[in-house]
C-alpha cells in the first residue's frame, strides 16, 4: 500500500512539473491555456475540404444534396456565371433530385465588405441548411461570409474579420454544410478556411481566416474551366503560381510567434511545414508544365484539367502554410484601383484581379526574400525552367526573378504597377495598405520595414 502511495504522490509532482502543450498533457482540457516555455510555435495543423475531382462530376451535386437532407439550399454566384453552363449544370442536377433552392446570383467580383453584407442579409431572410457556391474565389468566400453571419446573428461584421482591421474573434459555433463548385483554377478556395474582401474604407483587401470556414465538400469540375476567357485563365493562373511560390518559401511554422495558449488560437495560415511543402511543390511543378498551354489554348482540356488540379493542390499548402508579401501588397493594389478595366472580365467597375495584382510584385518579392532560404528560391527557379547548375546561393533570387519575369512576359502580363494605373505618387497609400495586412506579411522569411515595400512597390513600376 505504501508503494502505490509513493506512485500517485510521484505521478502527481510529474503532473506539476510537466509541460502543458497539448502534444505532452492530458490535462490540457481542463486549462483555458497553456505555456511550455517557447515563444514560437512547435506544431502545425493540416486542414481541407473534402475533394472530388473528375469530368461531369457537377451531375452528382443534387444526390450530395438529397442524401445531407437537404430542405432548403443557398446557391450563390454572380450574375454573369448565373446564364453560363456551370450554374445550369448544377441547377439541372438540384432539379432532377427534387432539391428545393434559392438563387442568390449578385456576388461581386472582388468582392467589398458592403457586397459581403448583401450576401449576408440574403442568408439571414431565409432558413438556409446547405449552401452552395458555384463560381470563382469571389463566390465561394461570398458564400462563406454568408453561412458564418447567417450562423451567428448577433455577430457584428469586424468580429471575425482578420486583426488589425477587424476583431478576429475565433469562431465556436457550428456553420452549416457548404458545397464549393469553382469555376475557375486559381483561388484554391474551394479547399481553404478563408474569405477575402475589399475593405473600403481603407481601400485594401482583408479578410476571414478559420478552419471552421472551410467548405464541406470542393467539386471539382475540370469542364468548367474550358469557358475562361484568356486572360481570365492566366490570371488565375497566377494566383496558383504565387501561391505554391509564398508557401514553399514562408515563414518555417516553428519560427512563427507567438506559441498559441489553446489550439483554438493557432491560425490556419501557419507557416512552411513538410506536409504543405509537398503541395506546394506539386502545384509549382504543374504550372510550370501546363500553364501556358492553359492560357494560350481554351480547348486544351489536359492543360486546363491539370490547372483546375494545381489550383487545389496549391489551395491544400497555402491554406495551411500561409501566403506572406506578394498577397500582402497585392492588397492595396486591388483595393485602391482607378480606372483600370481588365480585359475577359465582364464588370461595370475598374479591377485589378486577384492573380495580376498578385503577381506584379512577384520577381521584386523573391528576389527580396531570397536570402533567407535561397535553396527554395532556387528550387522553384529551376522548376519553372531555369538552368541553376552554375548559380551561386547569392543568387537565387535574382535569378528566379528574372525566371519570373520571362515567364509573365510570355504570358503577356502588363508591364508592372505603371500599367494598371499607379505611379510612384501613389506608393505611400500602396505602403499604408499593406502595412494592416500583418496576417499574411508576418509571414515572410526576411523581416521588412516601410522602407522596404517601397522598394519593393518602386522595383514592380516596370517589369520588362
Amino acid at each position: 500500500m505504501a508503494g502505490r502511495d509513493r506512485i500517485v504522490h510521484l505521478l502527481r509532482q510529474l503532473e506539476k512539473a510537466a509541460c502543458r502543450c497539448p502534444a505532452h498533457s492530458h490535462t490540457f482540457h481542463q486549462a483555458s491555456g497553456h505555456d511550455c516555455g517557447r515563444k514560437t510555435d512547435y506544431a502545425f495543423e493540416m486542414a481541407s475540404s473534402n475533394i472530388r475531382y473528375g469530368e461531369g462530376v457537377t451531375r452528382e451535386i443534387g444526390m450530395d444534396l438529397q442524401n445531407m437532407g437537404a430542405r432548403n439550399v443557398c446557391l450563390m454566384t454572380d450574375n454573369n456565371l448565373s446564364r453560363l453552363s456551370p450554374v445550369e449544370a448544377v441547377l439541372e442536377s438540384l432539379v432532377q433530385n427534387g432539391v428545393n433552392y434559392k438563387v442568390y446570383d449578385n456576388v461581386r467580383v472582388e468582392p467589398t465588405d458592403s457586397s459581403f453584407k448583401e450576401a449576408i442579409a440574403f442568408a439571414k431572410k431565409e432558413t438556409f441548411d446547405i449552401y452552395v457556391a458555384v463560381g470563382g474565389g469571389s463566390v465561394i468566400d461570398t458564400c462563406k461570409a454568408a453561412n458564418l453571419y447567417a450562423c451567428h446573428p448577433d455577430a457584428d461584421f469586424l468580429d471575425f474579420v482578420n486583426a488589425p482591421i477587424g476583431k478576429a474573434k475565433p469562431i465556436t459555433g457550428v456553420l452549416k454544410p457548404l458545397i464549393a463548385v469553382p469555376t475557375t483554377a486559381g483561388t484554391g478556395s474551394e479547399t481553404t478556411g478563408v474569405a477575402i474582401f475589399d475593405f473600403e474604407k481603407l481601400k485594401a483587401k482583408t479578410g476571414i481566416a478559420s478552419r471552421a470556414i472551410k467548405p464541406t465538400l470542393g467539386i471539382v469540375d475540370p469542364l468548367h474551366t474550358l469557358h475562361m476567357p484568356e486572360r481570365v485563365a492566366a490570371n488565375s493562373g497566377f494566383d496558383v503560381l504565387c501561391h505554391a511560390l509564398e508557401s514553399y518559401t514562408a515563414l518555417p511554422y516553428n519560427m512563427r510567434s507567438p506559441c498559441p495558449p489553446n489550439p483554438i488560437n493557432r491560425p490556419a495560415y501557419q507557416g512552411s511545414n513538410p506536409i504543405s511543402d509537398v503541395w506546394s511543390r506539386h502545384a509549382l511543378n504543374v504550372v510550370a508544365k501546363y500553364m501556358k498551354r492553359a492560357v494560350n489554348d481554351a480547348e486544351d482540356v489536359k492543360a486546363r484539367s491539370s490547372m483546375h488540379l494545381a489550383s487545389v493542390f496549391a489551395g491544400i499548402g497555402f491554406g495551411n502554410a500561409g501566403v506572406h508579401l506578394c498577397h500582402g501588397m497585392s492588397y492595396p493594389i486591388a483595393g485602391n484601383v482607378k480606372t483600370y478595366m481588365a480585359k475577359g472580365y465582364n464588370v461595370d467597375h475598374p479591377v485589378v484581379p486577384h492573380g495580376l495584382s498578385v503577381v506584379l510584385t512577384s520577381p521584386a518579392v523573391f528576389a527580396f526574400t531570397a536570402s533567407m532560404c535561397p535553396e527554395r528560391h532556387l528550387e522553384a527557379a529551376e522548376i519553372l525552367g531555369a538552368d541553376v547548375s552554375n548559380t551561386k546561393r547569392e543568387d537565387a533570387g535574382l535569378l528566379l526573378a528574372d525566371t519570373l519575369r520571362q515567364f509573365l512576359y510570355d504570358l503577356k502580363v502588363e508591364d508592372g504597377l505603371s500599367a494598371v494605373g499607379y505611379t510612384k505618387d501613389d506608393i505611400p497609400d500602396l505602403v499604408r495598405g499593406t502595412i494592416p495586412q500583418e496576417r499574411v506579411t508576418k509571414l515572410s522569411p526576411r523581416e521588412h520595414t516601410e522602407e522596404d515595400l517601397t522598394n519593393l512597390f518602386e522595383a514592380s513600376l516596370k517589369l520588362y
